[in-house]
């Protein structure tokens, strides 16, 4: 069922006046690998990526935290494999998981051929702390070749090459990728290139360079990320300026928001960052202003119920919840659905006409009530769950 709702579309709409978003920079053409059923680089959509923080080892906890990931938007999934144990757990994780499962290997290459023969759909190495690592390539590159299994080439900046720390000074953009893309050449040596590549820095001025300048040197898909970015608001907005600069141009096959928060977290700001760019189909979002002196309701506490009423509502809406008579009516008209408040009362609007207006504490309520009117309209019946059915649950934006 094709709805006309009032929130831009994928990127590749050709239609302005059907609700296209405005174009990015052209995707870079990267070629493309396969990490288990998930495609990454050349056309595909850029996916978001977490990583587990249980023991690897607790196969039970492991698989549960990647089923919440999952639920949250999750396409791909890292577990650390720091010991023998963890490799031992590896077959069983990745033949459950519901995701495809990276293997995180540091210090130990017989890990890696571990998370080969246990089926883990790719396996992300850091060259630079793997003692003798370019000694293993050769055999590396052939068991994960035998296997179909892609490689990540991880470059951190805190586990740089030391010929690499004495030749720059420091992790400078051009170290992590001389790194990199030495890697990829002792790889290609052995007729081995399904390789995705990470170049990871804390700054994300120095993140942003490092990634223009691979991407200019190759055409291997990229992992993006800024690399211990911090708490969640720090690590949030870090994340969103170096993704939004890098993707905006057209760079980037996978995302991974790293935050000292739970890894759920990470997904819904990967998740949002690409909504927001319109590379990902959105789903509810929230339009409210900021408040100032103009406003006659309490906008703060407004959104807030708002936000909380339509939690995880299945439907891609654009919800406009405004404070005053200056912005609110234009605002809550461009809208699928929304509100101009003030003097007690508010005007509903859907899809740019006022259909009703009601008392100040029936606003919320109102609002929730014409959201589960539209889905009704298509077609859709929305469970207590908040699982949808009907012959609409297929919802193609347009």
């Amino acid at each position: 069922m094709s709805v006309s709702l009032g929130i831009p579309t994928i990127r590749g709409g050709e239609e302005e006046a059907a609700g296209a978003a405005w174009p990015l920079g052209e995707r870079r053409k990267s070629r493309q690998i396969m990490v288990g059923s998930v495609p990454v680089g050349g056309d595909a959509p850029v996916s978001v990526q977490s990583m587990t923080t249980t023991l690897t080892a607790d196969v039970n906890s492991t698989l549960q935290q990647i089923a919440e990931l999952t639920a949250s938007g999750c396409q791909i999934v890292r577990v650390a494999v720091p010991s023998q144990d963890d490799a031992e757990a590896l077959p069983a994780i990745a033949r459950k998981s519901p995701i495809p499962v990276i293997a995180d290997i540091h210090f130990q290459p017989k890990y890696v051929f571990a998370a080969i023969e246990a089926g883990c759909a790719a396996v992300r190495v850091n060259p630079g702390n793997i003692k003798k690592f370019d000694d293993k390539v050769g055999e590396i590159a052939r068991a994960a070749k035998d296997a179909g299994v892609p490689i990540r080439i991880g470059v951190n900046a805190g586990s740089l090459d030391k010929r690499l720390l004495e030749k720059y000074g420091k992790a400078t953009p051009e170290a992590l990728v001389e790194s990199a893309l030495w890697e990829c050449s002792l790889f290609e040596e052995h007729d081995f290139r399904d390789i995705k590549i990470s170049v990871k820095h804390n700054d994300p001025v120095v993140m942003i360079e490092a990634y223009r300048q691979l991407a200019a040197a190759c055409d291997y898909p990229l992992h993006l990320g800024v690399t211990e970015a911090g708490p969640a608001f720090q690590g949030t907005i870090k994340s969103s300026v170096a993704f939004g600069a890098l993707l905006a141009q057209g760079i980037g096959d996978t995302i991974r928001v790293s935050l000292s928060a739970p890894p759920v977290e990470e997904v819904k700001v990967g998740s949002q960052i690409l909504e927001s760019l319109g590379l990902k189909q959105r789903g509810l979002e929230i339009v409210s202003c900021p408040s100032c002196g103009r406003a006659q309701v309490d906008v703060y506490t407004l959104a807030e119920e708002v936000t909380a009423g339509l939690k995880g509502f299945p439907v891609p809406l654009r919800v406009a919840v405004m404070g005053c008579v200056v912005n609110g009516p234009g605002e809550a008209r461009e809208a699928d659905l929304g509100v101009a408040s003030g003097n007690g009362k508010g005007q509903i609007f859907v899809k740019g006409k006022v259909v009703k207006t009601v008392p100040e504490a029936q606003i919320v309520e109102t609002l929730i009530e014409e959201a589960m009117r539209i889905a009704e309209e298509m077609g859709l019946e929305i469970g207590e769950d908040g699982s949808v059915s009907g012959p609409g649950a297929t919802v193609t934006v347009s």
